[in-house]
Formats: C-alpha cells, sequence, structure tokens
C-alpha cells in the first residue's frame, strides 16, 4: 500500500510541483510530534469551512506546500537553522565548472584546514538506450487487436497494454507509446527518433553505470505478457544500441569509477560531472575563502526567497488570496530595507532581490565582525524561515474558503489534520 501511494505522490509532484529531496526532509519521531502538536494549537478555535474541491485551488495549495519546503531546505543547508551558520558555512569551488562542479558537505568545524583534491573525468557514466527499428509512417502491419509487452527494470516488472485500431499509423502508434511510457514514471524514458523519413522509438534509462551483476539496467520483453505478443519484434524494442556505462576518473591520481555522475569524494564534496577533462587536464577542487563563502551563501538565500515569491506571485491571477503571502513576503524584506540596501540588496517592483556581489563582498571584508555587520541579514533569513513553515504547516490559510460556523471557544473536539486538507487532495482521484 505504501508503495502505491508514494507512487501517486511522485506522480502528482511530478506533474504540478516537482522539488528536490535533501537530508532536511528526513525527520526525527520528536520533530513529527512538534508538527502535530502546531496543528493542534493552530486549529483548536479555527472556525470550518467547506472543503475545496477546485482542481487548480487544490494543485496552488499544494504548490505552495512545496515551494514553502523548498524554501526551508534552502535556507538549512545554508547553515541557517544554527546561531552563526549563515555566516560560516564554508563554500566549494571547481576550477572548471564546465567539467566538474562541486559543494562542500563536511563539517563547519573541522579542524585544520580542508584539503582540497584533483579530479579527472576520463569517461562519463551514461544510460542504457534501446533503438528500435526504422518504420515508414504507413499502416501498421500487425493485425487490430490489445497488445502488451513487459519491462523489467530494478527486479521489477511493468506491463504496458494498448489497442492498435485498424487505421493506425507506424507512427500514431509510436507516439502513443512514448506518452504511455513517459508517464508511467518507472524510470525508462522515451521518444521518437528519425531517419530519412523513418520513424523509431528510443528507450533510455534515467539511471546509468552498470554494477558487476547486471548486464543491462532494463529489459523488454513480450514473451510472457498477458494480451497479444508480438510488438517487441515489429517494433524492435529489445535492441540495446548503447549498454550502460560507468564513469571512469581519477581522484588524486587514483583510477576509480562510479556508476552515476553525482557522487561524494572522501565525505567532504558533493560532486557532480559534467565533461570529460579536456586534454587529460585534472579539476582542483578546495574551499573558498571566507568572504566568497559569505558571498554564495547570501545569493543562495536571495535566489530561494526569489523562487517563493514568483511561486506566489504567478497564481495572483487565479487565487485572491496568493496576493496576501506575497505582501507578507514584502513586508519582510521592507522591513530590513535600509540595512539590506547598505549591503547590496534592491527590491524590484514585482517584489524580487536583486544582489551587487561587489557591495556585499565589500561589506564583509571592511568588516571587523560579520555577526554583527551581518546581524539583519541573519534575522532577515530566520524570518524567512518562520514564514516558509507556516505556510508548509497549512498552505490552506491563503485559499479562499467558504466558512460555514465558528467553534464554540472551550467545548469543541480537536480536529487535527483539518488545516493540512492538501494531503487529502492528491489522492481524491485514485479512490
Amino acid at each position: 500500500m505504501s508503495s502505491i501511494l508514494n507512487a501517486v505522490y511522485n506522480n502528482y509532484l511530478t506533474a504540478y510541483a516537482p522539488k528536490p529531496l535533501t537530508r532536511y526532509d528526513a525527520h526525527k519521531k520528536s520533530e513529527l510530534r512538534s508538527v502535530y502538536n502546531s496543528i493542534v494549537k493552530m486549529n483548536i478555535d479555527a472556525p470550518w469551512y467547506l472543503p475545496t474541491t477546485s482542481k487548480e485551488t487544490q494543485n496552488y495549495a499544494v504548490d505552495l506546500k512545496e515551494n514553502a519546503r523548498e524554501l526551508h531546505n534552502t535556507i538549512a543547508q545554508l547553515g541557517g537553522l544554527e546561531e552563526k551558520g549563515l555566516f560560516s558555512k564554508k563554500s566549494a569551488y571547481s576550477s572548471d565548472d564546465e567539467v566538474v562542479t562541486a559543494s562542500y558537505i563536511g563539517s563547519q568545524e573541522l579542524d585544520g584546514p580542508v584539503p582540497s583534491l584533483e579530479l579527472e573525468v576520463r569517461s562519463l557514466a551514461s544510460p542504457q538506450e534501446n533503438l528500435g527499428l526504422f518504420l515508414p509512417d504507413a499502416r501498421v502491419a500487425l493485425p487490430p487487436d490489445t497488445y502488451s509487452f513487459d519491462i523489467g527494470i530494478n527486479d521489477m516488472n511493468y506491463e504496458f497494454q494498448f489497442a492498435i485500431s485498424e487505421n493506425e499509423t507506424n507512427r500514431d502508434v509510436q507516439e502513443r507509446l512514448v506518452r504511455l511510457l513517459n508517464n508511467s514514471g518507472i524510470g525508462v524514458k522515451a521518444d521518437i527518433a528519425e531517419s530519412e523519413g523513418r520513424t523509431a522509438l528510443r528507450l533510455s534509462s534515467e539511471a546509468t553505470g552498470l554494477s558487476q551483476d547486471k548486464s543491462q539496467l532494463f529489459s523488454v520483453s513480450d514473451s510472457h505478457t498477458s494480451k497479444t505478443s508480438g510488438t517487441v519484434d515489429y517494433f524492435g524494442l529489445d535492441f540495446i544500441s548503447h549498454q550502460a556505462s560507468n564513469a571512469e576518473i581519477l581522484v588524486n591520481g587514483e583510477e576509480r569509477t562510479a556508476g552515476s555522475n553525482h557522487f561524494t569524494v572522501g565525505k567532504l564534496y558533493d560532486v557532480n560531472l559534467k565533461n570529460v577533462s579536456p586534454d587529460g587536464r585534472p579539476v582542483r577542487i578546495g574551499i573558498k575563502t571566507d568572504v566568497e563563502s559569505l558571498t554564495d551563501n547570501v545569493t543562495h538565500l536571495i535566489g530561494g526567497y526569489n523562487e517563493f515569491m514568483k511561486a506566489a506571485s504567478s497564481y495572483l491571477g487565479s487565487q485572491t488570496k496568493s496576493r496576501q503571502l506575497v505582501q507578507e513576503l514584502k513586508g519582510i524584506a521592507l522591513m530590513y530595507g535600509s540595512p539590506l540596501e547598505a549591503m547590496g540588496f534592491t527590491m524590484a517592483e514585482d517584489g524580487t532581490l536583486d544582489l551587487d556581489r561587489d557591495m556585499l563582498r565589500d561589506a564583509a571584508m571592511q568588516s571587523q565582525d560579520i555577526t554583527e555587520t551581518f546581524g539583519y541579514l541573519k534575522n532577515f533569513s530566520d524570518m524567512l524561515l518562520r514564514k516558509s513553515d507556516q505556510v508548509a504547516l497549512n498552505p490552506m490559510n491563503y485559499v479562499e474558503k467558504t466558512m460555514v460556523a465558528y467553534k464554540n471557544p472551550g467545548h469543541n473536539f480537536i480536529s487535527p489534520y483539518a488545516p493540512s486538507a492538501y494531503s487529502g487532495m492528491m489522492f481524491n482521484s485514485y479512490c
């Protein structure tokens, strides 16, 4: 049951608000208990409202919650949950961002200097690709029927069923299979390859690399499928045109392989490979100066604020109460307007913030006490953190609702999940 609900949730987020997961999305029991208690306290005397049935409003509420979570995680990753974390968090550099990008994930209280490393990329990890037969845009040679085939991936088999009608062309069926596979979310993507007026189905794995005990990342077959077979051979879906491969790298001269182009090194650096090293020149990865690290952290903080502001503003034309959230965010920025302006911040008409990195860098270099100089910035991030938590806790607060009645103060039943009605919205159409 949990796997089914997880698939539903991932499909919903893929369609409306895809956000990456971070380590800050995992919580202790005490943290979850605190969230529950906060909901109970918030809802104990809240009025009763009619349920929201509009699809657009439901999408809006979930999108707000996910963007609030993203802002919270951005601030947390910058050390905003700690008293002085925003000013002391180290930032990594790469001597060639076109080849390798890196971020620092080690302890902020590491004794001694953080070691740098040299990394040479000899080859990137690649996905598996199956390329089908190139067929003319003519009527399908298969008889009309209901067909199916199986895709095996990650020790799971998925069956895909579809019908072929009498007047359909090869391209019609290929395009339908592309939509069917891409909407399935199983880890295999499809598209159409064209050559000399002919088209073929191309299947690619989202994963890269191969472990020693595997010869392929996914397989396609219709030998034991439940409906009519024959489409695998007809479209050539089982032909592996490019086998998955591991990345080959040198780390400080030592040969290594990786199944993904994204991995960690020594519990210090989070590394993302982008291209092969030109002429075999290694890329140097290390820690930036304190001033540069501070500038990067503040830039990311402003980026998180701007993304949240843009998400809220995108609903101004369809959701009347979104204006309330936009005004609240603007109010937080305006509260620290003068101090932030002296550090290089300017506010645009839409409420987003621009940052002059040179002014911020100069302010940091001239400061004798970073904590005191940037105290207003820390307060600004703290208020953004509180606002993001409030929105994530109850996005329905920014939805236009019809009130039914006020509760009888002191004589009512606690309904702690009423403000979290958005959680049920994702499953309405699956029941």
